[in-house]
């Protein structure tokens, strides 16, 4: 029987807020056994994150308050210590030393005016009372065991000079500097590459076994949790309303909560029309007192709206179709390089070819699938494509006409035609404006609609047709969910009646469940407004679901270009084989 290393008991976490307090934990109960790894999934807002801070002791107060319950920490003596009651200095004996975290954006949690290095050096020298020189060699082991590549090089850089995976494992090195028991991990794999999240999962179990510590691991991703985790919980606004094995959790789910989550994920093995969603397993209603109450959908209504595959005579019988119609995007022989070196007289002598004579078409109402790590090229490939980065040499033609020779006036025009839906919803709107506003300004600005109250009734139709109530016109960004502001960031593109469009890495942040919405309602669109897209993303999952064909880039070229389905189950590039195999494939 393994030794209890931590308990949670009772545990209320409430929040204060303009409109009233909000309860983001309800008396939740778990324990963590010392050499385990416990999964917590649940959508963005369960309760998962904060669960995780308030162990640390770093809910900020106010806002935040501890209302009930108890934390306690076994120490080495078995000795049972309660964190809650701990003053701010003798929490920072255990904080670090004892119980450390890594956090979901290292980006965020780094000091970007410190290298690398001396932010990890300040927490070994702080716990371990060790001297500079000892204290580095030490910081350039930890980066040689979390498989830097040039440790010497990566201590001395700071966070913006390296990528995001690379800054995930300072993160991880500074978390493992003080040899913790307890290991917080939340989110620690989130938008990174699949190749890239394989090596880190298969870090933190290398270090937690060489450690023996105990692990509580934090994701949205289910595959993820079953590949780490030896046990799960599963978090619902702020309760766990599930927990066991995973094994029996993934298996033989009980709540209808845990059976949405478990069916939204895009299946690899076969090919659908529509994602279950997690309304298809529940409906959530208030009673009398306005206390939310579940009720399970009958299972014979759930399957049926979860069966829903391809035919594929019918998808053999729709590419057919697109592929005998010219095409409406031809990209020829296309480089965007940038300099990132140059002599004494301002000439360039060394470039970062993003984009290398890259050629492709498009075809109207095709939705062309584009894959790959970090780095290689996609995002650049599709900001080339709609103007915003300038390419060197090449053409894209649209219609028959050269985006890249047209003039400014030309360009403003075609711009009605091609638009994007950028990664992140949030810094692509302006905070000062409300959602309304920034959904008409492009509508004012080509005049599409005139007259105010036309211009209003046609965003509220935008917006109804992305699943937004009228009644937000007038709210700010940050009054939305992540899922909610992606809805606005489609709204926008689509409010000049685009035919193509550009979607980056649109999905990559969301919680599974609000995933799935946001892709069946880009199905949906396209097949009312005869939309083409270009789809990036890093997960191949994702991509095969929304794709007609699939492009899998590498360092600025194309690795393959091939029907989605024969990529999937029969990669002709080595590249491509390592995507695949590195894709979490759960239970």
């Amino acid at each position: 029987m393994l030794d209890k290393l931590l308990e949670v008991k009772n545990l209320v976490v409430e929040f204060a807020t303009d409109t009233g307090t909000v309860r983001a934990v309800d008396k939740i109960d778990f324990s963590v056994f010392r050499g385990e790894t416990i999964g917590i999934v649940g959508e963005s807002g369960s309760g998962k994150s904060v669960t995780s801070l308030s162990a640390m002791g770093l809910i900020p107060q106010p806002p935040g308050r501890i209302a009930d319950g108890t934390i306690t920490y076994y120490d080495e003596n078995n000795d049972p210590v309660e964190l809650l009651s701990l003053s701010e200095k003798e929490m920072n004996q255990y904080r670090g030393n004892e119980m450390a975290m890594i956090f979901q954006e290292p980006m965020t949690s780094l000091n970007p005016v410190f290298t690398c290095g001396d932010q990890v050096l300040e927490a070994i020298q702080l716990h371990l009372k060790l001297d500079k020189k000892a204290a580095k060699e030490k910081v350039l082991d930890l980066f040689a065991r979390v498989q830097l590549p040039d440790p010497e090089r990566i201590y001395t850089a700071y966070p913006h000079e390296i990528s995001g995976g690379q800054k995930q494992r300072v993160m991880i090195a500074m978390a493992m500097s003080c040899s913790p028991k307890l290991l917080i991990a939340d989110e620690p794999t989130t938008a990174l590459d699949v190749t890239v999240q394989k090596a880190i999962l298969e870090l933190m179990a290398d270090l937690k076994k060489e450690l023996d510590a105990a692990v509580i691991f934090i994701s949205h991703d289910l595959a993820v949790i079953a590949e780490i985790a030896d046990r799960v919980l599963v978090m619902y606004k702020g309760k766990i309303v599930e927990q066991g094995k995973v094994a029996d959790i993934f298996q033989h789910p009980q709540h209808p909560y845990t059976k949405g989550l478990l069916a939204c994920r895009p299946p690899l093995a076969y090919r659908v029309d529509r994602l279950p969603v997690i309304a298809d397993f529940m409906k959530v209603e208030k009673d009398g007192n306005g206390k939310a109450v579940i009720t399970e959908i009958p299972a014979s209504v759930s399957a049926k709206l979860s069966a829903v595959r391809s035919d594929p005579e019918i998808r053999k019988a729709r590419l057919t179709a697109l592929y005998n119609q010219p095409p409406l995007l031809e990209v020829k022989k296309l480089n965007t390089w940038f300099s990132v070196k140059k002599n004494f007289f301002g000439k360039t002598t060394d470039w970062v070819k993003a984009v290398n004579d890259v050629s492709f078409s498009v075809y109207p109402g095709e939705t062309l699938g584009l894959v790959g790590e970090s780095g290689c090229g996609k995002t650049t490939l599709g900001r080339s494509i709609i103007g915003l980065n300038k390419p060197q040499s090449g053409e894209i033609l649209y219609n028959g006409k050269d985006l890249l020779q047209m003039t400014a006036t030309e360009l403003q025009a075609m711009r009605r035609e091609i638009q994007i839906v950028f990664q992140d919803p949030y810094g692509s709107l302006n905070p000062r404006m409300t959602i309304g506003a920034a959904i008409l300004e492009p509508v004012a600005v080509h005049g599409i609609v005139s007259g105010k109250k036309a211009q209003k009734e046609y965003v509220i139709d935008l917006m109804e047709t992305v699943s937004l109530r009228p009644e937000y016109f007038d709210r700010y960004p940050h009054e939305f969910s992540g899922g909610q502001r992606q809805r606005v960031g489609i709204a926008r593109a689509l409010a000049l009646n685009p035919k193509f469009l550009i979607c980056d890495e649109s999905v990559s942040a969301l919680d599974v469940s609000v995933q799935a919405q946001v892709l069946n309602l880009l199905l949906k669109l396209q097949k009312q407004r005869s939309l083409t897209y270009i789809f990036i993303s890093h997960d191949l999952s994702v991509v095969k679901f929304m794709s007609d064909r699939m492009m899998v880039m590498n360092a600025g070229k194309i690795e393959e270009l091939d029907d989605a389905d024969t990529i999937y189950s029969s990669p002709k590039a080595d590249y491509t084989k390592r995507l695949i195999d590195a894709i979490p494939v759960g239970l």
